[in-house]
């Protein structure tokens, strides 16, 4: 099988973040919760360590939500009806989102304290 161009990989790829955006509920809180941290980045002036934290464990979460949308779907087309064996993984995918989830909260707090309360 031939390699699509560069161009064509990126395009599939923005393709993919775009239908995450119109159809995932969850990436789009995720998406609002970025766009709240990039607001407050720049209206606290934050370090720019401080920032690439943040931006870090903010695109960590989304790229988990993607993970885990994708392992989803893949689910859905093996194995259409209830299976409890497939809805073990989907928890499982659910939780690795939940995990990066909380460990992004804990920097954002530990980042923004300093921050709001100095």
């Amino acid at each position: 099988m031939r390699k699509p161009p560069v161009h064509k990989s990126f395009s599939n790829a923005f393709r993919g973040i775009f239908l995450m955006i119109k159809w995932e509920r969850n990436f789009q809180i995720e998406m609002v919760a970025l766009l709240i941290n990039l607001f407050l980045i720049f209206y606290l002036k934050l370090t720019t360590i401080d920032a690439i934290l943040i931006m870090i464990v903010c695109f960590g979460v989304l790229a988990a939500e993607i993970f885990n949308t994708a392992i989803e779907k893949i689910c859905d087309i093996i194995r259409p009806e209830f299976d409890t064996r497939i809805g073990f993984i989907k928890d499982i995918a659910a939780g690795a989102v939940l995990l990066i989830t909380i460990v992004s909260i804990i920097a954002g707090i530990l980042i923004y304290w300093k921050y709001v309360f100095s």
